[in-house]
């Protein structure tokens, strides 16, 4: 279902600004997402309470001997997990504050397939650099702050102004959170690894903004073929891939 918003944004002309219509999705996946992740998370508290283990997070968490001897749905599976209240709250509200936004401009396939992209960069890279095991959304978050850094870089000539400025925020987003990643306890290499994984997945298959019509009947169109929305899904898997190869071999 999508809803056509408009939204003031200065066309590369001489003229004055005009009224131009986007077309955005309406979010979906991110309250779908929310919902499994809380689903799962309500699984390990009661698991816990009533086994005295925490039997998602046993089964699903990132530990590298695990991997190692082949159970490689740990790349994944931690993106869901959380290892408490605070966690699951604060990595919930960074996906309602950022990823919304996001998926009204990259549509359900392209920003689940930019989740999952996130997730398992993130947890590759954690598994390559850290030895510590690990659990939660922060890799995905953090693959939506390096997406919404390359879609502003990219579309910069039709968001102008704001598009400078949503660039100095995402920044000074991802520096405070890489600082505070630095505190014991913290994945920061999966931070880093689902921020690259966002920024790659956007750079090849991200939205392509471009102006469609004669002025003053302007449409904001975007040019990626539906084709290239799984393009930038598989350089990321086959690329992260390749380097949990080479560690086991």
């Amino acid at each position: 279902m999508n809803q056509s918003e408009p939204e003031i944004i200065e066309p590369p002309t001489t003229r004055p600004p005009v009224q131009i219509s986007e077309t955005l999705t309406k979010p979906i996946v991110s309250y779908v997402i929310i919902g499994i992740t809380v689903l799962v998370y309500l699984l390990q508290v009661g698991t816990n309470w009533y086994f005295g283990v925490d039997v998602p997070g046993a089964l699903g968490m990132k530990i590298n001997a695990a991997i190692t001897d082949g159970a490689y749905w740990r790349l994944f599976t931690p993106v869901l997990l959380h290892g408490s209240i605070f966690h699951i709250v604060f990595n919930m509200y960074a996906l309602i504050v950022i990823g919304l936004e996001l998926e009204k401009r990259f549509g359900h396939l392209r920003f689940g397939l930019l989740y999952l992209s996130g997730a398992f960069a993130g947890n590759v890279v954690s598994y390559l650099f850290s030895a510590n095991p690990s659990l939660g959304a922060s890799t995905a978050i953090f693959g939506l702050l390096g997406a919404e850094l390359i879609f502003f870089y990219r579309n910069r000539e039709i968001f102008g102004q704001n598009a400078r400025r949503a660039l100095q925020n995402v920044i000074t987003i991802a520096a405070i959170n890489f600082i505070i990643g630095l505190s014991p306890g913290i994945d920061n290499w999966g931070h880093l690894g689902g921020f690259l994984g966002g920024l790659l997945f956007t750079w090849f298959s991200g939205p392509l903004l471009g102006f469609e019509g004669i002025y003053p009947m302007i449409r904001v169109i975007d040019k990626r073929e539906k084709i290239q929305y799984g393009l930038g899904f598989a350089i990321v898997f086959l690329l992260f891939w390749f380097f949990v190869i080479i560690k086991n071999s």
